[in-house]
Formats: structure tokens, C-alpha cells, sequence
């Protein structure tokens, strides 16, 4: 479905009778990338496609496929967009591999294969890519164990963070590079906290973050919520009800939530950050 947030939050239904797992915009390719389908495919929409499912004024677009899989994958679990100079990346999780793509510009138009790696120790759950340095490429993915990286080049996994202190399995939430550290420090967040650590596993910062209870989602939104940089927690927001919250994007000032109810149901609220970092429904 699209919100239409420009006038009186009309909801206009895209496509119908497929489950979503996750989605983002690439405004500028053209194309909207998701986990949906029974089979969890890795496919990708034709914004220009789905803008005409609501205008219909582009008999040569409503000819045309809207959409296209990715690498005939199934069984994704996970992925995340990473751009490098002029090249876009799109590095998958799956059940026991992990997958790199590279957009290839027109007259290709889509992400082709450029690397991949099966046969994983650990399952991977999330995924990220960093660029060490300007030169060296390589996944970190978190499992049910902790979190590791592949060395892109030479294909060589290896652990950077495992909490010994936690005996069952462990739920990874986020990775997120920090930024003006060269894609070599990270946030790792896991169960309720989260540690700060290099790409070869070293423990950069002696600060933990915690929570006071187990989160729903994680998402790194510049510095307005809680620091990345220093930990520190800039500001609550809270609801009159009880609510799960689901984290769903964030544009421009407003970070938008889905609540998280058993039925099928949900609503979506949105939050303004401004620059005193009071949080406003």
C-alpha cells in the first residue's frame, strides 16, 4: 500500500495477496527492493509501474512487467543497500549463505551477481557490507551465536563479537557502521544491549548500551533517539496505550512505526525530531 502523506494520508493498495518481509525505495534507480512472496524471493518493483497503478495514465508503463526476481534467490532472510562511490551493492542473507549484488546501470537495469558465499558455519539473520579504508570490502552478519565477517577477497570468515556471557542463543537486532571511522567501527546490538567493536573483533569503546527490556526493532537514525557515537539517551517518546512498536522507515524528520498486533491489524504512527530532540506524536 502507499500512504500518501502530501494531502489527507489517502492509502492507495499497490499490490494485493503477497506477504512483505522488508522493503526500501531506491528513488534513484526506479525501483522499490523486497522480501515477500511465500518463498521469501528477493524481488524487485518498477516504481514507475506502481505509480501508474494508481494515475493509469501510461498505457506503454501498464503494458510492461512491473517486476523482476533477483538472481532467481528464495529463502531470504534478510538484506541491506550499501552504496560505494557510484556502485550499489545489495548483500542478501540467506539460510546458509550470504549473497552479493552490484546494480548495473542501463541497459541492464538491474542487480547482477558478484559474489557469493554458501555453506556458512553460522546462519546468518542480518546483514550489512562496509568498506574498510576505501579498499577492502567485507560482510558482517549477526547469527544466533554472535556476529562475524567475511573477508570479500579472500572469502575467509571469521568471529568479531560473541557474548560469552549469554549461554542460549542470541537475537541480533542491528549493525550499524559509525560514521568518520573509515567502515572500521560498529554498533553491534543484540538481546538488550549493544557493544562497540572494530572489524577484527576489538572492543573500541568501554561503554554498553542497555535497555530495560528486550527491543522490537533497532534502527540507526543519525543521532536523535540515542547517541551511536557516545551511547548517551537523547530522548523517550511514550504512548498514552501500551504499544509493540515495529520500526518501519524514517524520512526527512519523522520516523514512522507500525503497532504490532496479534489479528492481522496494525496502525502506523509517526514521530517528529527536531533539533532539541523532543519527540512529538
Amino acid at each position: 500500500m502507499l500512504l500518501d502523506r502530501s494531502g489527507q494520508g489517502k492509502v492507495y493498495n499497490l499490490i494485493t495477496r503477497r506477504r512483505f518481509l522488508q522493503m526500501d525505495v531506491l528513488e534513484g534507480l526506479n525501483v522499490l527492493v523486497t522480501i515477500s512472496g511465500k518463498k521469501n524471493k528477493l524481488r524487485v518493483y518498477y516504481l514507475s509501474w506502481l505509480r501508474n497503478r494508481i494515475l493509469h495514465n501510461d498505457p506503454e508503463v501498464e503494458k510492461k512487467q512491473g517486476w523482476v526476481t533477483v538472481g532467481e534467490l528464495e529463502g531470504c532472510v534478510h538484506y541491506k543497500v550499501v552504496k560505494y562511490e557510484r556502485i550499489k551493492f545489495l548483500v542478501i542473507a540467506q539460510k546458509n549463505a550470504v549473497e552479493i549484488y552490484a546494480w548495473a546501470p542501463k541497459p541492464y537495469h538491474k542487480f547482477m551477481a558478484f559474489k557469493s558465499f554458501t555453506d556458512l558455519q553460522h546462519r546468518p539473520q542480518l546483514v550489512d557490507l562496509t568498506v574498510e579504508e576505501g579498499q577492502r570490502l567485507k560482510v558482517i552478519y549477526g547469527s544466533s551465536l554472535g556476529f562475524h565477517v567475511i573477508d570479500v577477497d579472500s572469502g575467509n570468515p571469521y568471529d568479531i563479537y560473541v557474548p560469552s556471557h549469554i549461554q542460549t542463543q542470541v537475537t541480533p537486532h542491528a549493525i550499524v557502521i559509525l560514521p568518520k571511522t573509515d567502515g572500521m567501527e560498529m554498533l553491534l546490538c543484540y538481546e538488550d544491549e549493544g557493544v562497540y567493536v572494530n572489524t577484527y573483533g576489538r572492543i573500541t569503546k568501554d561503554v554498553v548500551l542497555q535497555w530495560g527490556e528486550m527491543p522490537t526493532s533497532v534502527a540507526y537514525i543519525h543521532s536523535k533517539i540515542r547517541s551511536v557515537e557516545t551511547g548517551h539517551l537523547d530522548g523517550v517518546f511514550m504512548h498514552k496505550r501500551a504499544q509493540r512498536l515495529k520500526f518501519l522507515c524514517e524520512r526527512n524528520d519523522k520516523v514512522f512505526f507500525a503497532s504490532v498486533r496479534s489479528g492481522g491489524s496494525s496502525q502506523v504512527f509517526f514521530m517528529t525530531l527536531n533539533r532539541s530532540s523532543m519527540m512529538n506524536w
